[in-house]
């Protein structure tokens, strides 16, 4: 057996008094700031994606509501009743004779960026808007809340 001299009890306590230098510790929080940013911008794409996906979902189960709507009632509500006629019987003239709903599982919320959906119906001063021969139209502004935009804050449109 080995005996232990004062020199390798000198070397033993260097090792183990031995840490990371201050700049060692900086290094390594910077690394971990780049990787953690790296995600947090990642998850922010996901989750824009994700709300233009529930938009074109929810546009779509309008859609079929406003179709319902007019198997009973002949028509379309105008854009005065707006969406909240499928969801509750309008009272605001033409009245739906045969008006059968709510057509509709909850009442109509804004879209995944808060704002309302807009609401276009054929022959109405916003129909220019919609492409020839649709009778109705559902636009959700999207990220920048403002109509039109491009790239990634591009309105989501019913008839695309």
């Amino acid at each position: 057996m080995k005996k232990i001299t004062r020199k390798d009890l000198g070397k033993l306590k260097k090792r183990k008094d031995a840490g990371f230098t201050f700049i060692e510790t900086l290094a390594v929080l910077a690394v971990t700031a780049i990787l953690t940013s790296q995600i947090g911008i990642a998850a922010h794409k996901m989750i824009q994606k994700a709300r233009v996906a529930s938009a074109k979902a929810q546009i779509e189960q309008i859609k079929l509501s406003l179709e319902n709507y007019f198997a009973d009632c002949g028509r379309f509500p105008t854009e005065e009743q707006g969406l909240m006629a499928l969801w509750e019987e309008p009272e605001l003239f033409p009245l739906a004779e045969n008006w059968n709903g709510p057509y509709t599982d909850k009442k109509i919320s804004a879209d995944p960026w808060g704002s309302e959906y807009v609401y276009l119906l054929k022959g109405s001063a916003d129909s220019e808007k919609l492409p020839k021969g649709l009778p109705f139209g559902i636009i959700s502004l999207g990220a920048d809340r403002t109509e039109g935009g491009n790239g990634n804050d591009r309105d989501i449109l019913s008839w695309e």
